[in-house]
This record gives structure tokens, sequence and C-alpha cells, in this order.
């Protein structure tokens, strides 16, 4: 069942979300916004947070960057943690920063936890314990050596069903979060979220969805990871390496990453990494959109239909219906 709840406050500072799935044209949509509105983006894109990891991530450019201000773009190196209760902390300073400046927010990403924590507020470090999650990431990794990828996605299953329902079974990070939840405050997660029901809400939105259609998805996902393999991927991927960076660090388990390091480590060819690659970010592209078109906020709008978007962040701006 979808929630309902009450418009904001006219008064509450404004916020437009540029979201949609992974090589959807979110960064050149936004670029577009820029150009036409006084506007400071703030990325909502959990792997864009660290630095050094530029091609796989699809950052945008200096060039991009130097066209309007960018925030929470190479905030950390890749093994330093980083989680969404920090991204609500520094995105909202960083909201708070531009609304001083008398300017519009535009949130631009596709980490719909990131893009949600930021609107509606997160869990305050409930359930947090450190050992808790390292004792489940190596009950995870033993599990994994075995061949069975699914067991700490069953045993979430056994405990919390409707979290398990919600988390796909190669989530990893929110798998580990439900049950650290669960063992640490002695109920399951759903029950702590439907509880807390994401009421922090401080910020009047407008949440505008790219979507070009499921078969052009399907073309820019492999023409997006074909110029990431072009553009250098595998020379990054080496580069990080050479810096001392783990290869089993949390960032490297991201698609494009963990499909490149074995070609860097001499266990696989470019040619099988990119087919690989492109199968994987089609099928991740393909959930992010299944999500995003269930918020029911969310107006869907084609990414080359820049009138549309002009239009409704024109009407927002003013105070109007968008």
């Amino acid at each position: 069942m979808r929630r309902v709840t009450a418009p904001p406050p006219p008064d509450l500072p404004p916020v437009v979300v540029l979201t949609g799935p992974t090589a959807s044209g979110k960064t050149a949509a936004a670029l577009r916004l820029a150009k036409r509105f006084d506007v400071e983006i703030v990325s909502a894109d959990s792997m864009q947070v660290y630095r050094y990891l530029d091609i796989g991530t699809a950052k945008p450019s200096l060039a991009e960057r130097g066209q309007v201000p960018h925030h929470l773009i190479d905030v950390v190196p890749p093994d330093v943690e980083y989680n969404a209760g920090r991204y609500v902390l520094e995105a909202r300073a960083a909201a708070a920063a531009i609304h001083a400046r008398g300017r519009l927010v535009l949130l631009v990403g596709g980490t719909g936890l990131y893009i949600r924590a930021f609107l509606e507020g997160l869990l305050e470090h409930a359930g947090a314990d450190r050992n808790l999650r390292e004792q489940l990431e190596r009950e995870h990794a033993q599990a994994l050596a075995i061949g069975d990828p699914g067991m700490l996605h069953r045993r979430l299953a056994e405990a919390d069903s409707e979290a398990a329902d919600r988390i796909h079974p190669n989530d990893l990070r929110r798998i580990v979060r439900a049950l650290e939840l669960g063992v640490a405050e002695g109920v399951c997660a759903s029950t702590l979220r439907a509880a807390h029901a994401f009421s922090d809400r401080p910020y009047r939105v407008l949440h505008l969805a790219l979507d070009p259609g499921v078969e052009a998805l399907d073309a820019r996902t492999d023409a997006r990871c074909a110029e990431m393999i072009e553009g250098g991927l595998l020379r990054e991927v080496r580069e990080l390496l050479a810096r001392g960076f783990s290869p089993g660090l949390r960032p490297f388990l991201a698609i494009g990453y963990r499909h490149v390091i074995p070609v860097a480590q001499g266990g696989d060819t470019l040619a099988s990494a990119l087919e690989a690659m492109q199968r994987d970010t089609r099928r991740f592209a393909r959930r992010q959109r299944t999500w995003i078109r269930a918020v029911p906020e969310a107006i869907t709008i084609h990414p080359e239909d820049e009138d549309a978007l002009v239009r409704r962040v024109e009407a927002f701006a003013a105070g109007r219906a968008a």
C-alpha cells in the first residue's frame, strides 16, 4: 500500500529531485536545467562520493562541474566507509548553504536510499553495531566460499519476510543492515521502519524521474559500458590497485569495477568483462526503473523532453503547481 501524505507547507525550502536509472541522461538534463535556473547540484549517488573512481561511476567531468557548483562528489577515498547516515548530514548541510545563497537545490542521482533519506530522514543510528555487522559479513563470505550466496537473505526471510521481499538477494549491505537492526533492537527492521515512517520532511519537493523506456534504456546502458571501457576504465582500475587500494573494498564490488578488476589481475579478458558488465548494468537499470516508478510523487519525463522539464521546474520555483 502506498503512503498517503499531506502536502508540505509552502514556506519550506524547495528541492528539485532529478532521478532516473543509470544511463537515463541525468547529468545532461541537470546541466540543461542549470543553464535556465539559479541552481546548485547536490549529488545523490552512492558511488560518486569516492575519490579516484571517476570513469566507472560516470561522474560529471571537471568541465561539467565547472558550469555549475556540484556537492557530495569526491568526498572520501575508497577505503573510507561512507553510508546513508553520513550522507544525510552532509547533503542537508550543503542544501542549507545553497538555500542561504538564495539558490535552488537540484538533487541529482539514482541512489534511491540516499534520495529518500535526504528528503524524509533516516533511522538515527538505530541498531548500529560494527562488531555484529562484521560478523554477518564474515558469515556471508564463508557462505559464498561454499557456494551459498543466498544464506543471509534466507535468514532475513525467516526473521522478517517483509524486509526480505523489499531487499534484492544480492544487496548485501541492506540485508546485513536489516539483520543488524533486528538483532540489536529486538524487533524486525520492517517494524522499526514503519514506526519511523521516514517522517522527517523539511523540504517542499518536486520529484522528476527520467525514463527513456525499457528498450532505449537497454541501448543506453550498453553504450555507457562500452564508453567506460573505451574511456579507460581498465587504466583507472590499474591505477587504483597501484595506489594500494585492496580489490576487496566495498566500492570495488560495484558494477564495472568488479568486472574489470579480474582483467587488471590477468584473470579475464576485456571483451568478456564488457559483456558481463553490460548484462549486469541492464538488469540493475531495469530494477532502478521499477523502484522509481513505484515512488508516488515522481513525475515521469522523457530525458529529451527539455520543454517538459523546464515547465515543471519553472512552475515549482514560482510556487505554482508543477
